[in-house]
């Protein structure tokens, strides 16, 4: 568990609702500047097809948008440092506005099948793709290039892992597919050998 987390999540209102309930507060003293990502955690994230992004708003309403792709658009540029493409959608642009007046983002990802959830803490900065294309090249692949607008580069500031209690496995369509392919294969087999 990386120690930064925790140091900026159990804040003085977080340890007062931890004594109430627990009788005593957790304090964690003394952490890094910055926890950077390990060989599990980069994993996870290169194999993630989506995750949901919280922003806050300068009325200091947060906001949560679901960001996706194919697996790995997601990308670990460095142990420190995320990007993504961000794709033409519905116009309304409420993370990018709430990221010009407040640069903190949590990300959070989810592996259903394999009951995981990893939450991400950065400063996130929003790239116009007109004025770097560049970038655009780099955090993106060339069938997806056109629909991209912006580019998000975030500077992971900590992590979390969640426990898996009560994470519902969920399975997208192509997992579904895959694990039923050799039952179709042998359904196919067994309809062959009753046609003989």
């Amino acid at each position: 568990m990386a120690e930064k987390f925790l140091e900026l999540a159990f804040t003085n209102s977080v340890r007062k609702a931890q004594e109430h309930y627990y009788g005593n507060p957790q304090r964690v003293q003394g952490s890094a500047e910055r926890d950077k990502f390990t060989e599990e955690e980069i994993e996870f994230i290169r194999t993630r097809d989506s995750f949901y992004m919280a922003t806050v708003s300068e009325l200091g309403w947060p906001y949560m948008q679901h960001r996706g792709g194919k697996i790995g658009f997601l990308q670990v540029v460095t142990p420190a440092l995320l990007a993504f493409a961000d794709y033409r959608g519905n116009r309304q642009m409420l993370s990018s506005g709430n990221l010009a007046t407040n640069d903190r983002v949590c990300l959070f990802l989810m592996d259903y099948p394999q009951r995981a959830r990893l939450k991400i803490l950065g400063h996130a900065r929003v790239e116009d793709a007109r004025e770097h294309p560049e970038l655009v090249k780099q955090y993106s692949t060339p069938d997806v290039q056109p629909m991209v607008e912006r580019v998000f580069l975030i500077e992971v500031v900590s992590f979390d892992w969640n426990c898996q209690k009560y994470i519902i496995p969920r399975y997208t369509a192509a997992e579904v597919e895959r694990a039923v392919l050799p039952l179709r294969e042998r359904i196919a087999e067994l309809e062959a050998q009753l046609k003989k």
